[in-house]
């Protein structure tokens, strides 16, 4: 069985157990408190030399530690997986776009405004970059699915997946959706897939 090393509330811990959830793979979760450090404890370094979650520990005990890795690794062979070589390299290239102009921005800005509040203030000045930055990302996304109704290839895949874990909660990032509503569609049209489950329902047990 997969074993996923996850912290409560991030995008991109929710996209390998989305995948898993949908494809109704087996997986156990072991909850990682970052805010207390524990990506950081001996143990979890033994794991993952990386101190990042999510990780996922695969059934044949290897690891992985890349979310969009993982959701390529999970969907491998299923209904998700790119049904082409162009249609692979389009879900390369969108996933390499959520990491480096969507993720990087969003992640912090909801993280200082939702998850640590307490910081919001503080952190005000880069929030307000950080948001910056993270719409020209949701500009190009928006355009993008002006003419499509998921990612890649006009049907749900693991890119949608990939470039959901933070795109749907830009919002908590203090982005306004009113102003891509593409995107708002395309968010509504994943939660409507099969075997959908929102983030928040991802969370340890009471």
């Amino acid at each position: 069985m997969n074993t996923l090393y996850a912290t409560f509330g991030s995008g991109n811990c929710f996209k390998a157990h989305l995948i898993m959830h949908q494809l109704s793979l087996p997986h156990q979760v072991h909850w990682i408190d970052v805010l207390k450090g524990e990506q950081k404890e001996p143990a979890f370094l033994d794991l993952n030399p990386n101190g990042t979650v999510p990780f996922l520990l695969t059934a044949e005990g290897k690891g992985i530690a890349e979310s969009n890795a993982m959701t390529w690794y999970l969907g491998k062979g299923s209904q998700l997986f790119p049904s082409s070589a162009m249609a692979e390299a389009e879900t390369i290239q969108w996933m390499i776009f959520e990491q480096t102009k969507l993720e990087p921005f969003i992640s912090p800005a909801r993280f200082f405004s939702v998850i640590l509040p307490e910081r919001k203030t503080e952190m005000a000045t880069q929030i307000a970059d950080w948001q910056t930055r993270a719409a020209l990302g949701m500009e190009r996304l928006n355009t993008h699915l002006s003419a499509r109704s998921f990612m890649v290839d006009n049907h749900y895949s693991i890119a949608d997946i990939s470039v959901y874990g933070y795109v749907h909660v830009a919002d908590e990032a203090g982005l306004d959706f009113g102003l891509y509503p593409a995107i708002g569609q395309w968010i509504e049209r994943v939660q409507n897939q099969p075997g959908y489950c929102p983030i928040l329902s991802f969370k340890p047990a009471a």
